[in-house]
């Protein structure tokens, strides 16, 4: 019996992630045929603002599949009208092909997220569930005990531990915006998107008008990062006016302060690399602390940010000796924006108000206070910050919670 692997998504756009998941698949699944088939309206996704159409999906779904044994392109999803249901494709499948076994591939989140799928039943009479995951401590339990329901209502499954490239197409978007996305991309594909001007690409973002720029942060950010980033900008633009620094600076400086906090640590490693970065061994070593880092490169080489608004970004989070106004406004508002809910926050917010320094100085050793409590690491920026700061006479009223 003929064992055909289908292997849905939007592809938009399609990277190594995918080719290298639908590889190790073909072989440790034994499938004869991999069927890579891309929707046209998923059901459970949003099309992003800047989309591409179906049939530069479907293009650039075959330039990444060129090479890829066993492995066919399918379009009977875009062909359909509405939203793109498993639960049909694999009926029109199975019809077609009455004596194959079908197996369909999923990543955790749709594993996850299984028993809400439109006529779920169907779908585990007609194939097998093949989970691609990466086998983590934190998965392993949800993964298992969701197999086990599934098992329960007569469906089959299969766990494929895969160390896929952990990057999704959301992610790969964002690297396309901060031009530095070609290591994740098959060939040809990148210089299709270029010369096609899809994902913003072709766009010119420096100098933005504060509006526009205001919405372009928002779509390069995770959903639920929005209002704290909101929030920075008011903050800092609140301080500024407190301590008369420049109030648009200030607010730009805060919108875009977190503008790569969405990627994760091997992303960020590669922002460095393609901009050219040496990193420090503590960045190496601590690659979720390099927002500030590759946010500052990206507001300066991207949107043509000012020295003194990169500076601001730069410094957010660690800190330095000898700080400007501007750098410890958005340090501070980083901390005490109206969505921070930790204890300590109202002594803070006061010794901002009573003080720029202090509100610095508190900021600082709260920070280390916490991270020698947690035994972790830390940066030696802060550290001689914070022993500036005290040097400079500057000292809390409050104490560290």
């Amino acid at each position: 019996m003929e064992r055909i692997g289908i292997y849905g998504g939007t592809y938009n756009p399609p990277h190594i992630g995918h080719m290298r998941a639908a590889a190790h698949a073909i072989e440790a699944l034994k499938l004869d045929r991999l069927l890579l088939i891309p929707n046209n309206v998923a059901p459970h996704k949003q099309i992003p603002h800047d989309t591409a159409t179906a049939e530069q999906r479907l293009q650039m779904l075959r330039m990444s599949a060129k090479g890829l044994e066993k492995a066919e392109i399918l379009d009977i999803e875009l062909k359909r009208d509405g939203l793109s249901y498993t639960s049909d494709t694999l009926a029109q499948l199975r019809e077609e092909n009455p004596q194959s076994e079908f197996v369909l591939l999923m990543g955790t989140d749709m594993f996850l997220s299984f028993l809400t799928w439109h006529e779920y039943e169907s779908i585990l009479r007609d194939a097998t569930l093949a989970v691609i995951y990466r086998g983590e401590p934190g998965e392993q339990k949800s993964v298992a005990d969701q197999r086990e329901r599934l098992e329960a209502l007569g469906g089959k499954v299969e766990l494929v531990v895969n160390p896929v490239t952990a990057i999704s197409s959301t992610d790969l978007r964002r690297m396309l915006v901060f031009d530095c996305a070609e290591p994740y991309l098959c060939p040809g594909v990148g210089e299709y998107i270029r010369e096609h001007g899809l994902y913003d690409t072709g766009r010119n973002y420096k100098n933005l008008p504060m509006e526009e720029l205001e919405q372009t942060v928002i779509n390069l950010l995770n959903p639920n990062r929005v209002a704290h980033v909101l929030g920075c900008r008011d903050a800092a633009v609140e301080l500024a006016r407190l301590y008369g620094e420049n109030e648009t600076d200030a607010a730009r400086a805060g919108l875009l302060h977190d503008i790569t906090k969405a990627l994760d640590g091997p992303l960020q490693l590669t922002l460095c690399s393609e901009y050219g970065i040496l990193l420090s061994k503590f960045s190496q070593e601590n690659p979720k602390t390099l927002h500030a880092l590759t946010g500052s490169l990206v507001a300066e080489q991207l949107f043509g940010e000012n020295e003194a608004v990169v500076n601001a970004i730069r410094y957010h989070t660690t800190g330095k000796p000898g700080m400007s106004k501007l750098e410890m406004i958005v340090y501070v508002a980083d901390y005490i924006e109206a969505n921070r809910k930790f204890p300590g926050v109202d002594r803070l917010r006061a010794a901002a108000h009573r003080s720029l320094e202090e509100g610095m100085l508190m900021g600082l050793e709260t920070t280390l206070h916490q991270l020698r409590g947690q035994n972790r690491q830390i940066s030696q920026s802060s550290v001689d910050a914070a022993r500036y700061l005290r040097e400079q006479g500057v000292v809390l009223e409050d104490e560290i919670i």
